[in-house]
This record gives C-alpha cells, sequence and structure tokens, in this order.
C-alpha cells in the first residue's frame, strides 16, 4: 500500500531532522566528533527518505 511507503518515508524525514539538529547542536558546542557522527546519520536517514520516497510515489502512479 503506497500509503505505508509515505509514512515510512515521512519517518525518514523526521529522523533525518532530528540528526541534523543534534549535528548542528554539537557543532555549536565545539563537540565536532559527536557533530560529524550526527551528520553522517542525517545523511543515511536523507537517502533513505529518498529512496522511500520514490518507492511511494511509484506505488501511487500504479494505482491510479
Amino acid at each position: 500500500m503506497a500509503r505505508d511507503e509515505h509514512n515510512k518515508a515521512a519517518e525518514h524525514h523526521e529522523n533525518a531532522a532530528k540528526a541534523h539538529r543534534s549535528a548542528a547542536e554539537h557543532h555549536g558546542k565545539g563537540d565536532h566528533a559527536k557533530g560529524k557522527e550526527q551528520a553522517q546519520s542525517a545523511k543515511q536517514h536523507s537517502q533513505s527518505a529518498h529512496q522511500q520516497t520514490d518507492q511511494a510515489h511509484a506505488k501511487s502512479q500504479q494505482q491510479k
């Protein structure tokens, strides 16, 4: 069901946003190692969100 893929994509987008905010906070405090770790996590979630969005879009198109 396309709705499930959309929800999964949204979760990845939310997790990416949280990781981005965390990275910014750590960098702001001078903890660059933790900031880099969080930035990498954000990147992974962003990539997963992109893939999930593509899948959701494809399923939505099939249902038309």
